[in-house]
């Protein structure tokens, strides 16, 4: 399978849409219930809520490690903006969902402190958002060696 990026960089900011047929409070459910991030990122434990902190496990990451998540919006079921930190930098990362119809879209957006990191966190997100299109679909999860390298060079010349 070699998956077709669809982001794009604007700015400094990666940004990438997913379209589910469902209604938002379903997609919602998701992004935001830990039973349901479980299948697709990672679970998280913890007091939810804006300003407060929860502990997540990166589920499918060498070794499953914990990292804390600090909620900094949470406007259910419309916008979520969480901040992590760990080895590999600084993460605030934006999920707006929009429902028009029978269709909702979810908008992710994460500023990046330099451009030329979108080679190598823009694959990474493609497969994180292809992870939950496949465990919302009852699919298969897709393999990361079919996003990165391969995504990366699309997401280096100016995706």
């Amino acid at each position: 399978m070699n998956p077709k990026p669809t982001g794009r960089v604007e700015g400094n900011d990666l940004i990438i849409t997913r379209e589910f047929l469902a209604p938002i409070n379903d997609v919602w459910t998701s992004v935001s219930a830990s039973e349901k991030t479980a299948l697709w990122f990672g679970r998280w434990e913890g007091d939810a809520g804006p300003g407060k902190i929860v502990r997540l496990q990166l589920l499918h990451e060498k070794g499953q490690p914990w990292t804390n998540v600090m909620i900094e919006e949470c406007e259910a079921p419309r916008r979520l903006v969480l901040t992590m930190k760990d080895e590999h930098g600084d993460w605030r990362i934006e999920l707006t969902l929009t429902q028009t119809g029978d269709r909702t879209e979810l908008r992710f957006v994460q500023p990046l402190s330099d451009r030329m990191l979108a080679g190598d966190v823009g694959p990474g997100w493609e497969y994180y958002l292809d992870m939950l299109v496949a465990a919302r679909e009852g699919k298969a999860l897709p393999s990361f060696a079919d996003y990165y390298p391969a995504q990366k060079a699309y997401y280096l010349d100016g995706a």
